[in-house]
C-alpha cells in the first residue's frame, strides 16, 4: 500500500526542504512551536508553486480552540486568502466550551472552504469521546483528520489510531501525527494507515543578538530533507511507501 507523507513546515527554508527530502504534501503555517497558526498571504502565495499540494493552517492564535466571532470572521478572511492563492485545503477545527466539537462554527469555515479540501486539526485530540468526534467530522464533510490518538505522541495514542480505522471505514481518513519519525514510526505499521504528518525537523541551538534579545528562540526545529527521506525509507520497509 502506498501512504502519503505530509510534512508541516513555517519558513521558506522549510518548504524547500520538505520538497527536496520528496514530501507528498504540504501544511503550511506560522509558529510550528506553538502548534502551528495561519500562515501569511505572502508565504501563501509563494508556496503554491512548490509542485505538490499545500494546505493552510487556519487559526489566527495560540492556545484553546474556542472561536469569538470576529475570530471566526478572521478565519473565514483566511480561509479567502487560501483560496485565492490557489492553495489545495484548509486545517482547521473549533470546540465548545465543553470540549465539543463546536459544528456551528465549523459549518460556517467549512461552507467558506467549499470546494477545498479540508483536515480537522488536533482540536480533536481534546474533544472528550473520540468516537461521536469522528462521527461529526465525517457528518461535516473534512476530508481527513489529524490525531495522535489522544496521547501525547502518535505511538503513544497507537490503539485508539487503529480503533478511529476500523472505525471510519473508509469514510474518513485517519492521519496520526505528533512524534512521527523514522525511529518511531514501526510503532504504526499494520494499522492500515494511509497518510503521515510530520514535522522531519531537527533541533538545534541559536544564541546571538537576535536570541538575547526575544527575538528569536534558543532552541530551532529545522525541517530537514534527511528526515523526509528517512521517514519514506522506513514506511518502505514496511512496504507501506
Amino acid at each position: 500500500m502506498t501512504v502519503l507523507i505530509e510534512v508541516c513546515v513555517d519558513d521558506l527554508a522549510g518548504l524547500s526542504e520538505a520538497r527536496r527530502g520528496g514530501a507528498d504534501r504540504i501544511e503550511l503555517c506560522a509558529a510550528l512551536d506553538l502548534g502551528g497558526l495561519t500562515p501569511s498571504r505572502g508565504m501563501m502565495e509563494h508556496a503554491v508553486g512548490c509542485g505538490v499540494p499545500v494546505m493552510a493552517m487556519i487559526r489566527p492564535r495560540a492556545g484553546h480552540f474556542i472561536w469569538s466571532p470576529d475570530e471566526i470572521t478572521v478565519m473565514q478572511r483566511d480561509i479567502d486568502a487560501a483560496r485565492a492563492a490557489g492553495l489545495s485545503g484548509v486545517v482547521l477545527g473549533a470546540q465548545r466550551p465543553d470540549g465539543w466539537l463546536d459544528r456551528d462554527a465549523l459549518r460556517l469555515l467549512l461552507d467558506r472552504a467549499e470546494g477545498m479540501e479540508a483536515t480537522l486539526h488536533r482540536c480533536f485530540d481534546l474533544t472528550p469521546d473520540p468516537f461521536a468526534a469522528l462521527e461529526e467530522a465525517i457528518a461535516l464533510g473534512f476530508r481527513r483528520i489529524l490525531t495522535s490518538g489522544q496521547a501525547r505522541t502518535a505511538v503513544e495514542g497507537a490503539a485508539l489510531i487503529a480503533a478511529l480505522v476500523e472505525r471510519a471505514a473508509g469514510r474518513i481518513v485517519i492521519m496520526p501525527g505528533s512524534g512521527i519519525r523514522a525511529a518511531s514510526v514501526a510503532g504504526l505499521f499494520g494499522l492500515g494507515l494511509q497518510e503521515f504528518h510530520a514535522s522531519c525537523a531537527l533541533a538545534e541551538e541559536q544564541s546571538g543578538p537576535a536570541v538575547d534579545f526575544g527575538f528569536a528562540t534558543r532552541l530551532y526545529r529545522r525541517t530537514d530533507a534527511r528526515e523526509v527521506r528517512a521517514l519514506r525509507q522506513a514506511l518502505a520497509e514496511d512496504g507501506a511507501a
